[in-house]
């Protein structure tokens, strides 16, 4: 008879076994180019993500009963280079990654029955649900992660998926544009994780937590790393963590990101997928204690994005891109939390965040249309609470704070004037260098584009 101990390992990876299966289905029938009906592509996610749930609840009442406060389930070594490296997969259940496992399921499961009705005779229905099952599966595997890795992996696949879904209707420019802008904020943000991993290999030769943060139960443990050493794992940690969350200054691309439908909005930009920033620097928060540096440098970032996000939120004319700003300013909060030291304060705080903020996005929509509805029976326009801001903006003394606000803090432009714009006059300078290089060995134009003024496309046409 199998002990107790296999019992959890084989509910543990049927936990993450189930919004596999589904994103396998889905995406071999996309390729193989079978027409599922509506019906049968429902059916199959809410089958993964009821099945993914009760395994996650059985996880966490059978550590509770056992006193089990830490599980690792150790798949092996997928990739093995002598002396240099590993590639190791390897999933850990305890009191961080459980809860935050559940609140994806449940989640996606609420928004799943959501988007089942809102995007009925879409003709991407599939296509959602498809990239929604790939968003799922990040989801679980980035919460379960016991090494960088497997954590980046799950990071991929949430990334994808959100970009994907942000361009979901690509017959139009504007949400391919912002996809786009998404997609490249999201780039950065891979590039310090991968750094960050890259460093975590050359100081312990493995990517595993339990090696970089010391053994024992989440929040407990103690890391052994050199304070220097911590503060620069910790920084490339938070540059990730602030593309993902769209801190300061990557906060342009949240309101950019509502271009996609309601309820990916909703689970991804207000729920879920904004608070993995706050969630990996609840999993590395050991290095936070090992540094003072580091963890007063997370406060100032989180308090600084909670500031803009209010200025940016007050000013805001459309009830997503409101929303989006106010989802930010409690990350930033829950990110100055973790700085601070308050591990639980902040795990609590970022589970009852997402599911208000589900709840409001998913309730927008009727909202607006009740309100209109009640203005047409009464036959005059509803009082509405005036922004904060209308009494400062006639000041003339305060008016550049108001601006401030409805500029979203001149981010965009910042990061388009001082970063963008740099990179594409370097890389057309590479270009026209090539292009005379290859023309002086062959004698003549030596490419059929060289017919052709070269097209990169202008810093206007990317902002």
């Amino acid at each position: 008879m199998p002990d107790q101990h296999q019992w959890l390992m084989f509910f543990g990876l049927v936990v993450v076994a189930s919004p596999l299966l589904v994103t396998v289905l889905l995406g071999v029938s996309s390729l193989l180019d079978w027409k599922l009906a509506e019906e049968t592509t429902t059916r199959l996610v809410y089958f993964s993500i009821v099945i993914g749930l009760a395994a996650a609840a059985v996880v966490l009442v059978s550590m509770l009963v056992l006193d089990t406060r830490h599980l690792a389930i150790d798949l092996g070594d997928w990739v093995r280079i002598p002396r240099h490296y590993h590639f190791s997969v390897k999933f850990v259940f305890d009191r961080l990654s459980v809860p935050f496992a559940i609140l994806s399921f449940v989640l996606s499961g609420t928004i799943g029955a959501f988007a089942s009705k809102y995007m009925h005779r879409e003709r991407g229905f599939n296509r959602f649900f498809m990239l929604y099952s790939i968003f799922v599966l990040g989801m679980v595997v980035t919460s379960l992660a016991g090494t960088i890795e497997t954590l980046f992996t799950g990071w991929e696949l949430v990334g994808l998926s959100s970009a994907l879904l942000v361009a979901f209707f690509q017959e139009r420019p504007a949400p391919a544009r912002n996809g786009l802008w998404v997609w490249i904020v999201y780039r950065v943000s891979d590039a310090a994780l991968l750094l960050a991993a890259v460093a975590m290999h050359h100081l312990r030769g493995e990517g595993d937590f339990d090696k970089l943060l010391g053994a024992g139960p989440w929040p407990d443990e103690h890391t052994a790393v050199a304070v220097r050493e911590a503060l620069v794992i910790g920084l490339l940690l938070l540059v990730a963590a602030a593309g993902k969350s769209a801190l300061v200054p990557f906060s342009g691309w949240l309101p950019r990101a509502m271009e996609g439908p309601t309820p990916s909005s909703a689970v991804f930009y207000g729920a879920l997928s904004v608070h993995l920033g706050a969630f990996l620097l609840l999993r590395v928060s050991p290095l936070l204690d090992r540094s003072a540096t580091l963890s007063v440098i997370v406060v100032v970032w989180g308090l600084t994005t909670a500031v803009f996000a209010y200025l940016a939120g007050s000013v805001q004319t459309d009830i997503k891109s409101a929303l989006s700003y106010a989802s930010l300013s409690q990350v930033g909060i829950i990110v100055a939390e973790i700085g601070i030291g308050f591990r639980y304060v902040a795990l609590v705080h970022l589970l009852g965040h997402a599911c208000l903020r589900t709840l409001q996005f998913v309730r927008a929509p009727t909202l607006l249309q009740d309100y209109h509805t009640l203005e047409n029976a009464i036959g005059s326009r509803l009082p509405r609470a005036g922004a904060p801001w209308g009494r400062m903006y006639a000041h003339r003394d305060h008016a550049w704070l108001y601006r401030f606000g409805l500029e979203r803090g001149y981010l965009d432009i910042m990061l388009v004037d001082f970063i963008v714009a740099p990179i594409v006059k370097a890389l057309r300078w590479c270009d026209a260098l090539e292009r005379r290089w290859t023309d002086f060995l062959a004698g003549e134009a030596s490419r059929e584009s060289d017919q052709v003024k070269p097209h990169f496309g202008t810093i206007e046409e990317f902002s």
